[in-house]
């Protein structure tokens, strides 16, 4: 069975504003709302795909029957744990001639839910699967994912981490089986601007001699980077498609690499499943259908698939990914300056 862990599930508003004025009064042409968290993100992507999933976390209050609600709704199980005080948090996403967000705290997590949730977690078997996705409460104890994981390895349970910084970097001593961050979070963590697809790999064996059995680094519309523990190093590129929604084109990567992998265990068709979901969910407005994902992995396959090689790698498509990356970095830095980056929560 997989489960997948939120500990800060959110309803995500989102709202379409056409010429958003500050300080005036505007009105939506369109919202929705929406169940968000990246490992609940991961499990609907994985139920579109026929695989059941059981997603685990915390809610408080309205929002979070509503956010039990919409899970169920989508066809996932869930055993999220009710917390008294607080409640689920809202996040709203604003598009208009940009797109902004404001992401709410979510509740207050007792010891007590803490210690429910590790109870819960003892009940997982060896051939598990267990994914932690996203950020946590400040709350809970920052070592959360380290001290999961390390239950995790003695029970032989598999762990997936899809998390930023210290989250990330602290359960590597514990072997997780497959850790995703995209290139920003890469760059973070190194501290250092990565150039281009040599640098992203030289990076994630880094990672992997600190106990990382895979690396998976997204790179949005550059496509994405494999270091396996057994098949060499493979590089993806995006299809191309007109970007309509960028929240859980991450999350859906995760659940399109863990269909490819359940499928016939191959690290191509892992990346290959990663690749067309992430970009599916990318050009869809929710999360992808498996006729979405399965129309672009046809395309993928037809231009070629992916390629692997484990010393040089393609010049052409480095330079692409090198300067699309290099762009990118720049306008990561320009966010964060104006305090606008993305928490991935």
């Amino acid at each position: 069975m997989i489960y997948t862990l939120t500990c800060n599930p959110s309803l995500d508003y989102i709202v379409t504003a056409k010429n958003f004025t500050i300080g005036g009064m505007n009105r939506t042409e369109n919202e929705r709302i929406l169940p968000g968290g990246k490992g609940i993100n991961v499990s609907i992507v994985l139920k579109n795909l026929g695989i059941p999933s059981t997603i685990l976390g915390f809610t408080a209050g309205f929002t979070g029957e509503e956010i039990r609600k919409r899970v169920r709704e989508a066809g996932c199980a869930e055993e999220l744990i009710s917390v008294s005080q607080g409640w689920s948090r809202i996040n709203v996403k604003l598009r208009s001639s940009s797109e902004s967000e404001i992401n709410g705290q979510g509740p207050p997590i007792s010891s007590d839910a803490v210690a429910a949730l590790l109870k819960r977690l003892e009940m997982l078997e060896e051939g598990d699967v267990l994914v932690l996705a996203g950020s946590i409460p400040n709350s809970m104890p920052h070592t959360i994912y380290r001290d999961i994981t390390r239950r995790m390895s003695e029970k032989n349970v598999m762990v997936i981490v899809d998390a930023a910084k210290d989250l990330l970097v602290s359960v590597l001593q514990y072997q997780p089986f497959l850790i995703k961050p995209n290139h920003h979070e890469l760059s973070e963590i190194f501290r250092e601007d990565l150039q281009g697809p040599k640098d992203i790999v030289r990076c994630a064996r880094k990672l992997q001699k600190y106990g990382a059995r895979n690396v998976l680094v997204s790179m949005a519309e550059a496509g994405a980077i494999l270091v396996s523990e057994t098949e060499g190093v493979f590089i993806g590129s995006a299809p191309r498609g007109k970007v309509v929604n960028s929240v859980g084109a991450g999350d859906s990567m995760v659940a399109g690499f863990l269909a490819g992998y359940f499928s016939d265990g191959s690290y191509r068709k892992s990346l290959e499943m990663g690749i067309a979901a992430g970009s599916a969910s990318a050009f869809s407005e929710e999360l992808a259908s498996r006729e979405e994902i399965e129309a672009l992995l046809c395309g993928i396959k037809a231009s070629g698939g992916l390629w692997s090689r484990t010393d040089a790698l393609c010049a052409t498509r480095s330079r692409y990914a090198g300067a699309y990356l290099k762009n990118e970095e720049k306008r990561y830095a320009d966010r964060r300056q104006n305090g606008r980056d993305r928490t991935g929560g």
